[in-house]
């Protein structure tokens, strides 16, 4: 049995476009990864599979039960982080984790305490008092306090700085070594690239590829740019493998996937005052490669 089976689901807001004919499933134990441009109509899927909003058309299940019709029973064995979190300023973050766990009816103490400990949290301090990457802590915490069997993120790491996003990966790892199923939106491929088992892309409300991470990774574009130390002709790098070409004054970059020999040997014909290159993000790709899918 799946963990997520989502069939065809489609939303529509009035007339307005939120997402078409969406379908893929999450297998049991695995790290889902869900990408795609901001705005691609991946928190809409998230929070029709929450029963948060309900579907123009389509379905959804979580452990094989229907995930708007069963919702408070699959809820229990769900645990979710918003992309943006929001609370009641006035109370302790201690009081507010006690205040969620005491609606799944279990002792969350000792799981609150080690959560806390490993995300480095004061449970002492006031909502109001927290800068936004440590109220994304308090959700984090309130999202794992349960030991839910499926963790949802919706653009978890938002707010956290550096040291935070690697103990929070470790911490998702652990979880899912215990046996969690991990679904995770983002829109950064390097953290989907470092958890995930499979992926789904979503654009434009749409599915436009579903595989293993590995073959993701197989895409290996790179993003150049090129400081030329005396002119070269606009063209001189326009060949098989480059995209999205741009020329301003003696700088040029471009988009690339394919034998990085073939950049080397061009590169070693020409007089270079400096190089950068970087991993693009993902909106870089779906802008300039994922336009050919549709």
């Amino acid at each position: 049995m799946n963990a997520i089976e989502i069939r065809n689901l489609t939303k529509y807001y009035g007339k307005s476009r939120g997402i078409i004919d969406v379908s893929f499933d999450v297998k049991q134990g695995e790290i889902f990864g869900f990408i795609g441009p901001n705005g691609a109509g991946k928190s809409t899927t998230i929070r029709i599979l929450l029963a948060l909003i309900y579907p123009t058309s389509g379905s959804a299940t979580i452990f094989g039960k229907d995930s708007i019709k069963y919702a408070p029973e699959v809820m229990k064995d769900v645990g979710y982080l918003p992309s943006e979190v929001f609370y009641y300023d006035g109370m302790k973050v201690i009081d507010l984790l006690r205040y969620s766990a005491s609606f799944y009816k279990k002792d969350c103490s000792k799981r609150i305490k080690e959560l806390s400990e490993a995300m480095d949290l004061d449970l002492t301090k006031k909502i109001d008092d927290l800068s936004f990457g440590n109220k994304k802590k308090v959700g984090i915490v309130q999202g794992l306090l349960h030991e839910p069997k499926l963790i949802i993120l919706d653009e978890p790491t938002s707010g956290l700085d550096p040291l935070m996003q690697q103990k929070f990966f470790e911490l998702l790892e652990h979880e899912n070594k215990k046996g969690a199923t991990i679904l995770l939106s983002s829109h950064v491929l390097s953290e989907v690239q470092r958890l995930c088992n499979r992926v789904a892309i979503i654009k434009e409300g749409k599915i436009i590829k579903l595989e293993a991470m590995n073959a993701l990774n197989e895409e290996n574009f790179k993003r150049f740019k090129i400081d030329v130390a005396a002119d070269i002709p606009k063209n001189y790098f326009q060949f098989d493998g480059v995209n999205d070409l741009q020329v301003k004054g003696k700088t040029h970059s471009f988009l690339f996937k394919g034998n990085i020999n073939e950049i080397t040997q061009k590169l070693a014909g020409i007089k270079i005052s400096n190089l950068w290159v970087d991993e693009p993000d993902l909106e870089e790709i779906f802008m300039h490669y994922y336009s050919k899918e549709e």
